[in-house]
């Protein structure tokens, strides 16, 4: 099977980290549990200046390396490699993030992973036509059994594949977000996903 697996907030914990930043750059003092919006502008109620200066800061080597590993997720991503699936992890982020985030998947035992940059969100900085970023035709053309995704922002790239079962990963700011149909499941941890992945083969 193909798996696609989202980065932010599915492999690791970046809401809890942001919402650390708000409360340390701007007194925006927003528990990781009421972050309602996956904009996190309109989440920590900053101003455009200040959005810019948390995202620079949040994506600073040093600090997308000390992002905690959401629990499970290495071990389930390996065991899946293990047994043959292709892990396919396609990122947000902006790919002048690239080594970081490469590193930050080696460190955690994911060097058999591909990692991939898809300009999901039309950030500025990302830079086309580099070995690891997808052109959006290029997705298209890709094929995936499953998708472990948190963003409702996200679910439009999946529309192209009816037969997709997406792994909604329950996060605070997709709760009150209708599910588009079916095919998708919310989640509340990785030894989940692992079992209705497993309920397929």
């Amino acid at each position: 099977m193909k798996i696609y697996v989202d980065f932010d907030d599915c492999l690791c914990e970046t809401a809890r980290a942001f919402s650390e930043i708000a409360m340390r750059m701007f007194g925006k003092d927003v528990p990781y549990e009421k972050v309602r919006f996956f904009q996190l502008q309109a989440s920590f109620e900053l101003t455009d200046s200040q959005y810019e200066q948390m995202m620079a800061e949040g994506h600073k080597p040093e600090v997308l390396l000390s992002y905690a590993e959401t629990p499970g997720a290495s071990r389930v991503l390996n065991e899946w490699i293990d047994q043959g699936h292709e892990v396919f992890i396609i990122t947000g982020r902006p790919f002048s993030s690239f080594e970081p985030s490469r590193r930050w998947l080696d460190e955690h035992g994911l060097e058999r992973a591909p990692l991939y940059f898809l300009n999901k969100y039309n950030r500025d900085s990302f830079i086309k036509k580099t070995d690891f970023n997808l052109e959006l035709e290029d997705y298209y053309k890709m094929h995936f059994d499953y998708a472990v995704e948190d963003s409702p922002l996200a679910f439009r790239f999946f529309e192209h594949l009816p037969d997709l079962k997406v792994l909604v990963f329950d996060r605070p700011w997709n709760q009150e977000h209708t599910l588009p149909n079916e095919n998708y499941h919310r989640c509340p941890d990785w030894d989940t996903i692992q079992d209705l992945v497993g309920e397929s083969n």
